[in-house]
């Protein structure tokens, strides 16, 4: 038996066991998901955790009842009088044809669901199963937030008890490293109700890490030959038409004013940027350009606004204002290829740098010929175009998977994708190929032959989504950061009160060097001020008492546990300095000079 259907066949009998332990059940869907199995729920009793037990109970009774599991095809008018009292079901059935032959499964002779199936032949194939409820949730009908909030619980079901445990324990070392809980206890951010969802707060160490990133990614954008732009964070309307952002995206868009008058003509209507594009493509429009000005880079570190729904939203990884690494390259047709390979090149060390490069994967995304409305731009354009940036992929040996439907509304692009503790896909840094926005806005530039031509445009990121790059982070390294990227590097204890003034002065020179630092030398004992430091998992710790005061040396905790005893300071400097200036990711423990 296939492991979907097993799974399948678990969530009806989760749907039977539910039933039949409360009143008032109507009976959404349940399919089979990736470690498991879920199933919505509209009843009047608050499912919580303390249920699950009982429900674990009534389901291993209702698989040793060893019942059939027949299935039984019905017409539209059958099916219809069978779920009368399931508004759920009803509208299901509604959406079928009147001639189509609609299937049930039947649990014995008691339970009944609208099901395509497969599932398995009886209850007693499932006995063998390991099953676990392990949450539930608040889910829309179908996905929409205009209709009613369902109970969604979900469940882990493996062949057998050692898989499901062996699966359990991973997700509680997941949840270990959850950035929506880890990043908290950090005190890296915060949200607040009265600011509103996907908000997000960065706390001075979580802005201390973005700072330290943005940086380093101006800088190494600048040494790749890019110009900074700062451009402003809404614009009319009409700039959004001439992109068809405001044609293909407003849904997506923040529009400031009375949505009746969104389409009035005399109304000015602006709108909060979901992207930079449209403002980048103005500088590029300041005057008039030459074949000898491409390739034109800009890049700008940009905050950006998108009205995510809010079933959609999570921690740092989905928020309605976020800030992207973001940038665009205006060149000619012969210098595509050479600047889609620096951007990748530019992505890839940026990913190294971090960490980041060995956990992501690549997808080519295409358009999808079967849904045009969908995109700008004939169907001989897109396919040009895809096949270059196919030949441009296979030219730097890039292992990707191709995707269609995926692409952007006025381009193909290259996305590169991680997955969060918990295993859902996000894309972390998008390259696109834009052959059609620069026609739209007259980006014209006079080629050697003296002829007017319009540029192909590169959308690009660098780093992606930095607060979304910051949770991968966290859960990456559990929150013990590399040095470089530590919001506090080094923390400064002294023994005892008369041991303060030599932890100032180390304090000092350690600051000098660019490192940062805290020195604890309020009230409580040095157990308790090395406890908090380690708690905040600071890379290192030292301490100064009579010994090093006297011989002008530190004694140091790293955070692995490793302890060394009066050591230079001096070359302790050095070694974390070229730590920071390599980006290593692991941290130093032999410091023998």
């Amino acid at each position: 038996m296939q492991i979907e259907v097993a799974r399948h066949s678990l969530a009806h009998v989760l749907a039977q066991a539910v039933t039949e332990l409360f009143d008032g059940v109507q009976l959404a869907i349940g399919p089979a998901i990736d470690h498991g199995f879920y199933y919505d729920f509209d009843l009047p009793h608050a499912l919580t955790d303390a249920d699950f037990s009982a429900i674990e109970e009534k389901m291993t009774e209702i698989l040793k009842r060893r019942a059939e599991l027949t299935r039984k095809e019905v017409s539209r008018t059958q099916a219809l009088e069978i779920f009368a009292g399931n508004s759920y079901k009803t509208e299901l059935i509604n959406e079928l044809s009147e001639d189509e032959i609609i299937s049930l499964y039947y649990t014995g002779d008691i339970f009944c669901d609208l099901c395509r199936g497969p599932h398995a032949d009886n209850t007693q194939q499932l006995l063998g199963w390991a099953f676990k409820l392990h949450a539930v949730t608040g889910a829309y009908w179908r996905g929409d937030s205009t209709r009613k909030m369902l109970q969604r619980v979900y469940a882990y079901a493996f062949p057998n008890k050692q898989e499901l445990k062996a699966h359990v324990a991973a997700v509680e070392e997941a949840l270990k490293r959850d950035h929506n809980k880890l990043g908290r206890a950090l005190e890296l951010y915060a949200t607040a109700d009265t600011i509103g969802q996907g908000l997000p707060i960065l706390l001075p160490k979580g802005a201390m890490i973005m700072r330290t990133l943005q940086r380093f990614v101006e800088d190494e954008e600048e040494r790749r030959g890019y110009q900074q732009t700062m451009t402003p964070l809404m614009a009319k309307r009409e700039l959004y038409k001439i992109s068809s952002h405001w044609e293909h995206y407003r849904d997506g868009m923040f529009v400031l004013g009375d949505p009746a008058k969104f389409d009035d003509s005399t109304e000015e209507i602006l709108a909060l940027r979901p992207m930079t594009c449209p403002f980048q493509f103005q500088a590029y429009l300041n005057k008039t350009r030459s074949y000898r000005d491409l390739p034109l880079r800009y890049n700008e570190t940009s905050t950006l606004f998108r009205n995510e729904s809010s079933g959609e939203m999570h921690g740092l990884i989905r928020v309605r204002q976020f800030t992207l690494s973001e940038g665009h390259i205006a060149c000619r047709p012969d210098q595509l290829e050479a600047e889609f390979a620096g951007c990748f090149d530019l992505a890839k060390f940026m990913l190294q740098a971090v960490g980041l490069y060995e956990d992501v994967w690549f997808r080519f995304s295409k358009w999808d010929a079967d849904n045009r409305e969908k995109y700008i731009g004939d169907a001989a354009q897109w396919e040009a175009v895809q096949d270059s940036m196919r030949n441009i992929l296979d030219g730097l040996d890039v292992d990707y998977i191709e995707a269609d439907g995926e692409a952007a509304f006025y381009g193909p692009k290259l996305d590169i994708q991680a997955r969060n503790v918990f295993g859902k896909e996000d894309t972390i840094i998008t390259l696109q190929i834009d052959f059609q926005l620069a026609e739209r806005f007259g980006m014209e530039y006079v080629d050697s032959d003296g002829e007017k031509k319009y540029p192909f445009v590169i959308h690009r990121s660098s780093i992606g989504c930095y607060e979304r790059t910051l949770a991968m982070l966290i859960e990456k390294y559990a929150g013990k950061f590399p040095l470089w990227l530590s919001p506090l590097q080094v923390g400064v204890v002294p023994v005892r009160d008369e041991h303060n003034s030599y932890a100032n002065a180390v304090v000092q020179q350690l600051q000098a060097a660019g490192l940062r630092v805290e020195v604890d030398i309020g009230e409580g004992n040095m157990g308790n001020k090395i406890k908090r430091f380690r708690q905040e998992l600071t890379p290192y710790i030292i301490i100064v008492g009579d010994a090093e005061r006297d011989s002008g040396t530190i004694s140091l905790r790293v955070r692995t546990g490793k302890q060394v005893n009066e050591i230079s300071l001096s070359h302790f400097i050095a070694l974390c300095n070229a730590m920071v200036n390599e980006r290593q990711t692991d941290l130093c423990e032999n410091f023998a000079e």
